[in-house]
This record gives structure tokens, C-alpha cells and sequence, in this order.
């Protein structure tokens, strides 16, 4: 427990820090987890970190993350999707040379890693772009559900929510951490006029939606770590697990902010 409370601090200490100055020290802290996240799936399939289809991925996933506005610049590309199918086609022609080392499998779970890891830290940096206040709506969803799902699990906690996926995870916490969510983030930003562009009720629309949908991703890096065989995905952060055990909800919470129109 000494060991998670020491990271969790210096993690905040070095975080929110680069959330409030956002550009590019935040872009670059976005980068280097997404590059991390990269090579954790790749460490849980026991790939080398330095073998063609690895580096591939690790471009794949800069890409990716790499504001619109960046590739604006570039002449001839104009945008990531270009160099994301180029950087898909190698890796699938990847089977080709080492057929015995590496087959189609392996080349769609690389892809789909780009997608994954890529376009959910793509939009956690937009949403932080947009303003500090978008981007703490999203997180403190994700913190406050967690942790109200961890008090009301342990307290009332019976049915379990997925058990061959995460036996920890009941039905009685999954909603209570939400109905806490619900609760408490709404009328916060709403009492604070954090997001005075938004009425309440639309507040409490999106806390719904993204305090689901951050369970949902909590749920797929537990199937992640249960197909692998892997308590962790990662040690990076000693007590707490890897990158993508940090912000597993949160690849799928930023995405969906943009669906819901909450980017721009």
C-alpha cells in the first residue's frame, strides 16, 4: 500500500502539472504512454521490442496520436490515416518474411493495438486542448466511478459482473459507482460553472454514458490481461500495474467525448 500511495503522489505531482501547461510537454507525455502502452501488449505476446513488426507499431501509434493540426503540415500526407494503412500493409506484409515467427493473428492484434491505444490518447490530448475543464470531466467520471464501484462492491458487492473476466467486479458496485458519478460530477462542474456551455441535464447525459463506458474499458483490458495470462500489464508504475492498467477507461471514455460532441 506505501508503494501505490508513493506512485500515485509523484504521478500527480508530474501530471497535472503538464494537464494544466498542456502543448507540447503534454504532447510528448502522451506520446511516451502510448509508445509504453504499445509495448506492453506487445511484452504480454512476447514480441521483441525491437523486431520489425514492434517498431512498426510504435510509429503506428505516434501517428496516431499526433494532433490534426500536425499533419496539416505535412506535405503530401494531410493526414495519419495515409500513414496508418501504410504502417497496417507492412505489418501484414510482415507475415510474408517471417511466416514462422509471425502470422496474420499477430499482425491484426498489432493493428487493432494501434487503433486502440492510438486513438484513445489521441483524444485524452484534444480533449485537453479544448480546455483543462473537458478533459477533468472525463477523468474525474473515470476516478469517481472507480472508486465509488471499489466502496459499494465491498460494502454490498454479490453478483458478480463478468467472472471470467474480473471475479473482483459485482453488479451492486458497477452501478453504484456510476449513481456516485452521477451524482457528484454533474453538480459539481454544474455548481463551479466549469462547463457553462453545457445545461445540467445534458452534464448528467454524458456522466451516464462515459461512466459506462469506462467500466466497459476496464472490462476489455481485464479480458487483455485474462487472455494473456498477465495479473499486470506492465510494472512502470510500481503498485499500480502498467500504462494501460492507468488508463484502460480512459481509451475508451476520450473517444467517446468526441462522439458525443464534447471535442469540437
Amino acid at each position: 500500500m506505501r508503494t501505490r500511495v508513493i506512485t500515485a503522489v509523484v504521478a500527480l505531482i508530474i501530471f497535472v502539472p503538464l494537464l494544466i501547461i498542456g502543448s507540447w510537454p503534454l504532447l510528448i507525455l502522451t506520446i511516451a504512454m502510448g509508445v509504453v502502452g504499445v509495448s506492453e501488449i506487445l511484452r504480454m505476446k512476447h514480441r521483441f521490442l525491437v523486431s520489425a513488426e514492434a517498431i512498426i507499431s510504435f510509429i503506428g501509434v505516434v501517428a496516431i496520436i499526433l494532433p490534426n493540426s500536425f499533419w496539416q503540415t505535412v506535405p503530401l500526407i494531410r493526414s495519419s490515416h495515409i500513414v496508418f494503412y501504410i504502417l497496417a500493409f507492412l505489418i501484414v506484409l510482415n507475415t510474408i518474411f517471417v511466416k514462422n515467427r509471425f502470422n496474420f493473428d499477430d499482425a491484426g492484434a498489432l493493428v487493432l493495438t494501434m487503433l486502440y491505444v492510438g486513438i484513445g490518447f489521441h483524444y485524452f490530448y484534444q480533449a485537453d486542448t479544448v480546455g483543462l475543464s473537458t478533459v477533468m470531466f472525463g477523468m474525474l467520471i473515470v476516478w469517481i466511478t472507480d472508486s465509488g464501484a471499489y466502496m459499494v462492491g465491498r460494502a454490498i458487492g454479490k453478483n458478480k459482473l463478468a467472472p471470467k473476466i474480473s471475479p473482483n467486479k459485482t453488479w451492486e458496485g458497477s452501478i453504484g459507482g456510476s449513481v456516485v458519478a452521477v451524482i457528484v460530477v454533474p453538480t459539481l462542474f454544474a455548481l463551479c460553472r466549469w462547463l457553462p456551455e453545457y445545461h445540467y441535464l445534458e452534464l448528467l447525459f454524458f456522466t451516464i454514458m462515459l461512466s459506462i463506458a469506462g467500466q466497459l474499458g476496464d472490462l476489455i483490458e481485464s479480458g487483455f490481461k485474462r487472455h494473456y495470462g498477465v495479473k499486470d500489464s506492465g510494472n512502470i508504475l510500481p503498485g499500480h500495474g502498467g500504462i494501460l492498467d492507468r488508463f484502460d477507461s480512459m481509451l475508451v471514455v476520450m473517444p467517446l467525448m468526441s462522439i458525443l460532441g464534447m471535442l469540437g
